[in-house]
């Protein structure tokens, strides 16, 4: 297995166009996605001036003297910003001066656009860009976008299908660098349990302040229970004795942080999504496969609780890229009164749609297909394509553009 240094980041090309017309690019991620590996080797290549506010010094001269720092940099590279907001403004000051391109490349492990006063001191100076885990198309190479490539009416080809036992193991190892770098799912596990006490412990206390801290650790695995699902958020507290208002705030921490994902649901008309309940996602199998304690071996003797996991996997994948695609696209999903859903909505722009509907065995019935055709019946013109993602090997047509193609054929070949 490769270490996280040799896989390509197909973010890299977009980041280099970023920097070219851009005062300030932020790219922003989960800790140990592989941001600092990238930056480190972009500061290089550029000649910027590499600094980390993970290092103490950095981070109090940073707190002390925000706009001395600033001032004593030309260009530079500056590591985990949401440790000290307060840089944000100096760089600010610092850009109304001077409006060269490419004189700051940010990253974090926040959203800061989620603080308004940051999305205000910086509209107009800054350009944000995501770096997830590793998707399975950088673990193998393949720079093809699946997404692109269905709004254009073709699904990818895979050339080596990864099936049974293989997709599950892919499945349940994720998509961390360190995490894939590791012999084992023991290992893995034991890296996955200590990456999320760290994040509970350390940068909670960075972006929220929150006071209750030895909650967190039993709400997110109650929340990793419930993914995939409609987000009930005074059940969801109640079981860790929290009231569904902070129930809801600490969701959006870990959304904050990357760990998860609130997915609205798809209603022709754009106004009527608002009071719809949203639906649940983890953005990475791994971590939630650890949450579960689920493994291979559980997986191969039975299924049940690898539905959802399966759904995270391609929710995150799907994600991945939306990040770098051509097209501007949202992940949403279906899910009506009689109960017919679709897993995952992709809508373009121009308000056109992509189903996909995840199956986790190799064999498809009928029944597999309601939600794609209800989908299809009412969006009419605006629907492209309804995807039936499943174990096998096989692209076949089930339909007026309804087709089953292998769960592979997300990371192409």
């Amino acid at each position: 297995m490769k270490t996280s240094a040799f896989y390509p980041r197909w973010i890299e090309p977009r980041i280099a166009e970023a920097l070219q017309d851009t005062p300030v690019v932020f790219l922003a991620g989960p800790r140990q996605s592989g941001k600092t590996t990238l930056v480190r080797q972009i500061a290089n290549d550029k000649g910027l001036r590499y600094l980390t506010l993970d290092d103490q010094l950095t981070l109090l001269s940073a707190r002390e003297d925000p706009v001395g720092m600033i001032r004593s940099v030309d260009r530079a590279v500056i590591d985990e910003i949401q440790r000290a907001p307060q840089l944000l403004l100096a760089i600010k000051k610092s850009v109304d001066e001077d409006r060269r391109p490419g004189r700051f490349l940010l990253t974090g492990s926040a959203n800061l656009m989620a603080l308004p006063t940051v999305a205000d001191s910086l509209a107009g100076r800054m350009e944000t860009l995501a770096l997830l885990p590793l998707s399975q198309s950088e673990i193998e190479g393949h720079s093809s976008n699946w997404i692109d490539s269905a709004f254009t009416g073709k699904i990818l080809n895979c050339v080596a299908p990864s099936q049974g036992q293989v997709l599950v193991e892919r499945v349940l190892r994720g998509g961390y660098p360190e995490a894939i770098a590791r012999p084992s799912a023991k290992r893995r596990n034991t890296w996955a349990r200590q990456y999320m006490d760290a994040i509970i412990q350390r940068d909670v206390r960075d972006i929220a302040g929150i006071e209750k801290l030895d909650q967190l650790p039993r709400f997110f695995s109650a929340l990793g229970q419930t993914a995939g699902q409609m987000c009930n958020y005074t059940k969801l507290g109640g079981q860790v004795g929290l009231d569904g208002k902070t129930a809801s705030r600490y969701i959006g921490v870990f959304e904050q942080m990357y760990l998860l994902r609130r997915v609205d649901v798809w209603a022709h008309n754009r106004l009527n999504r608002v009071v719809k309940t949203p639906k649940l996602q983890f953005l990475d199998a791994g971590l939630l496969a650890t949450l579960l304690e689920l493994t291979t071996e559980e997986v191969l003797h039975n299924r049940t609780r690898f539905g959802h996991v399966l759904e995270t996997f391609v929710f995150a994948e799907l994600l991945k890229h939306t990040t770098i695609s051509e097209g501007d696209y949202r992940l949403l999903y279906y899910r009506d009164a009689d109960k017919y859903e679709v897993d995952v909505v992709i809508e373009n722009a121009a308000g056109q749609l992509v189903g996909v509907e995840v199956k986790a065995s190799a064999t498809v019935t009928k029944d597999d297909l309601r939600g794609l055709k209800k989908l299809a019946s009412l969006a009419g013109d605006q629907f492209k394509m309804g995807i039936l993602l499943y174990d096998g090997d096989e692209t076949l047509p089930l339909g007026e553009d309804i087709w089953a193609a292998p769960l592979s054929t997300l990371w192409g070949g």
